[in-house]
């Protein structure tokens, strides 16, 4: 039987993203071990789970010490393939292998924390970063096409391929009615005219909610916005919106389930971040109906055409911000336009779409599995 390592930073990723993954690859017959912080005794579609407590620190000396309990498992183990995910993990991963490996590794790039506009200091230290494994990257799969570009100057990677995201399960938003939105805003106490903007993210630096905070000042009454998540941030928006006097417009509910039905309460979904990948809450808002509204990052660049599959607006500009939400409120024939032709675009990330294409990435020159018969939802 043959044997996977999949591993990340923290179990919150690997459920959010790939059990469609893991659950392939064990109905192939392979053995699965996932390595990562905070994984669950009741974990679906894991065979061994290696709790791996990364600290958020590159530096930290906890890092190195699970590095080196990284490589002396893999050892034992004899994986035949290794796939990583997240910035950190991937980069501990690899430098566990540096050296001794026999395993293929793939890492699958969510997105680079750099970019063309990253201050010098810290886009050396990243790109040196990813330089220092790049040897140990069989496989460097990237989802965006600044990424895939710098990923290829670089030689960040043995061979770089681009995928199309690791997919959307859509199937899963299809459940929920117009109802269901409507009685959200009852319960949230948001007034049935109301334009409703919502932004589901982790409250951290790069995803950047002050902005939109900010942004709410230039807007009229009727504007609201929903910020589902946490994170470290949390309690610097909820502030900044209490000396704003936003409180009543900007609503902070926390962690949320079935996020569908918080997309059935909005009218437009909006996003500050300062870079991503291949934004997941971006695509979902887009197959959803909702018109987007986002900041010209790499990412979002790669799903919205300005004025034709969503709006766009220069990263950190509050203002520019202000300006395209109040210019698609005003607008009804434009959200239309919009909300179509995003919908059309959308459905090649679907996860029955993308699936297919990224197993036979990940399992190279192995026989092709037969997917005709092969339903997600099995």
């Amino acid at each position: 039987m043959k044997k996977l390592l999949m591993t990340a930073s923290v179990y919150s990723h690997i459920s959010n993203f790939h059990l469609p993954y893991l659950r392939e690859f064990q109905r192939l017959g392979w053995e699965t071990h996932v390595g990562c912080r905070d994984i669950p005794a009741d974990a679906p579609y894991i065979d061994e789970a290696i709790e791996l407590p990364f600290e958020k620190r590159m530096q930290s000396r906890e890092n190195f010490r699970l590095a080196h309990l990284l490589r002396r498992k893999i050892a034992s183990e004899g994986y035949d393939l290794i796939i990583t995910h997240t910035s950190l993990a991937a980069f501990f991963t690899r430098l566990a292998v540096k050296g001794g490996r026999t395993a293929k590794m793939i890492y699958v790039c969510h997105g680079y924390l750099f970019d063309d506009d990253t201050p010098l200091l810290k886009r050396s230290i990243l790109l040196n970063a990813e330089r220092l494994v790049a040897p140990q990257t069989d496989l460097l799969l990237t989802m965006n096409a600044w990424d895939y570009e710098a990923a290829k100057k670089n030689r960040l990677g043995l061979c770089v391929n681009n995928i199309p995201g690791i997919g959307v399960d859509f199937a899963r938003l299809d459940k929920v009615t117009l109802e269901d939105g409507l009685r959200l805003r009852k319960e949230l106490g948001v007034p049935r005219d109301a334009f409703v903007l919502i932004y589901p993210a982790e409250f951290s630096k790069r995803k950047s909610q002050h902005v939109l905070i900010e942004a709410m000042t230039k807007l009229p009454e009727r504007v609201v916005m929903v910020l589902p998540g946490y994170g470290d941030f949390l309690d610097d928006c909820k502030k900044q919106a209490d000396k704003l006097n936003l409180g009543q417009r900007v609503l902070f509910p926390g962690q949320v389930d079935g996020i569908s039905d918080w997309y059935r309460m909005a009218d437009a979904s909006v996003s500050a971040s300062r870079s991503e990948g291949l934004p997941f809450n971006v695509m979902e808002a887009m197959y959803m109906g909702l018109p987007v509204i986002a900041s010209a990052v790499k990412g979002h660049l790669d799903l919205i055409d300005d004025g034709e599959t969503g709006l766009l607006y220069p990263y950190g500009d509050a203002a520019a911000c202000a300006e395209q939400i109040l210019r698609l409120a005003d607008n009804a024939a434009l959200r239309e336009r919009i909300c179509m032709r995003a919908r059309t675009r959308v459905s090649q990330y679907a996860l029955d779409a993308v699936l297919p294409e990224v197993m036979r990435q990940y399992l190279g020159n192995e026989p092709e599995p037969d997917y005709q018969e092969y339903a997600l939802n099995g």
